[in-house]
């Protein structure tokens, strides 16, 4: 299956039977997944519908090395991780996917990316090596051909100055930023901004009081004047994104879908309108593992958009002590 196949998918029918492919693929050529498998006494042949998938825990990202083939790695994006904690590694082997997936994503919800300036403020993503969403971000300025698309580190200054000098002459205007950082420039400045969208990619990361996300994006609202706050979910281990353009309901493109697992019973994959855990099915993750039960809490409504309510408690995802080799 090659990545074109993936980045066309129009309709359901299409997507089930590519992730069916996906599935029997990554049982026959992923070591990890296939123990996995087989400790749950699961066979391709037993599935039926693509929840009886099974969804692999996402900390297996920190202790195995997740890979469907036998090329060449050509990137590794490790998660932040807290201080003392194992990082995940998300072993890349085709690199070209991911840039794929998250330029058509974009494309899928925003348009072109050369409408736009792209303003970064991701300064613990800048700080270390490693980062996916630094990756990302980094090609998008690249692409947009807009002299002023740029990063910014600890310059608030020269940021409020850009963005106003920007909305001001009417352009299009994408300020990507982490929660705190956010927070941080407008308590430097209240602005009144009418061309530009602000996305947070959430993250206090210790800087701040954890807050949840209406108060969040109520004060940022206010600060830079603007309506809505839109927001980017992704995750080392997923070479794909969502986005919400407001009040944080996420959209997938069409190669990813959100499910959600019985908080106790992990095998159990619930109808829409409930809250659990939260599984992915991300076909861009075709030389991983496309299969993943992510930590996070939220639920999946009926129009297959979503929204993430919190986190599990505990760092380990049960189901982990399947396997210990």
């Amino acid at each position: 299956m090659n990545s074109n196949t993936i980045f066309n998918i129009t309709d359901e029918t299409t997507f089930e039977a590519l992730a069916f492919q996906t599935f029997k693929h990554q049982f026959e050529n992923n070591a990890t997944y296939r123990s996995f498998c087989d400790l749950l006494y699961i066979h391709p042949s037993d599935i039926k519908k693509i929840e009886d998938i099974p969804f692999l825990p996402i900390e297996f990202f920190k202790s195995h090395e997740i890979v469907s083939n036998n090329n060449p790695i050509q990137e590794t994006f490790t998660s932040s991780g807290t201080t003392g904690s194992t990082p995940s590694k998300h072993h890349v082997t085709d690199v070209s996917i991911y840039e794929e997936s998250y330029l058509k994503g974009f494309a899928h919800f925003y348009g072109n990316i050369e409408d736009y300036v792209i303003l970064a403020l991701l300064p613990n993503y800048l700080e270390r090596t490693g980062s996916s969403l630094a990756y990302m971000v980094n090609d998008l300025i690249k692409r947009s051909k807009h002299a002023e698309s740029d990063f910014y580190l600890h310059d608030l200054k020269a940021l409020t100055a850009q963005l106003i000098k920007l909305d001001q002459e009417g352009k299009k205007v994408l300020l990507i930023g982490v929660s705190f950082a956010l927070l941080d420039l407008i308590e430097i400045t209240q602005f009144q901004l009418k061309h530009t969208i602000i996305m947070e990619t959430g993250g206090m990361k210790g800087r701040r009081k954890e807050m949840i996300r209406a108060e969040l994006h109520q004060q940022l609202c206010e600060g830079f004047g603007v309506t809505e706050i839109h927001s980017e979910y992704g995750m080392t281990e997923l070479l794909s994104q969502g986005y919400s353009k407001g009040n944080g309901i996420f959209q997938t493109p069409p190669w990813m879908k959100i499910f959600t697992r019985d908080p106790e019973d992990t095998l159990t994959i619930q109808p829409n309108g409930k809250s659990g855990g939260i599984n992915v099915i991300d076909l861009a993750n075709i030389n991983s593992c496309a299969f993943i039960a992510t930590q996070d809490l939220g639920k999946v409504h009926a129009d297959n958009s979503f929204e993430i309510l919190g986190r599990f408690d505990h760092s380990d995802i049960r189901g982990c002590n399947l396997m210990v080799f």
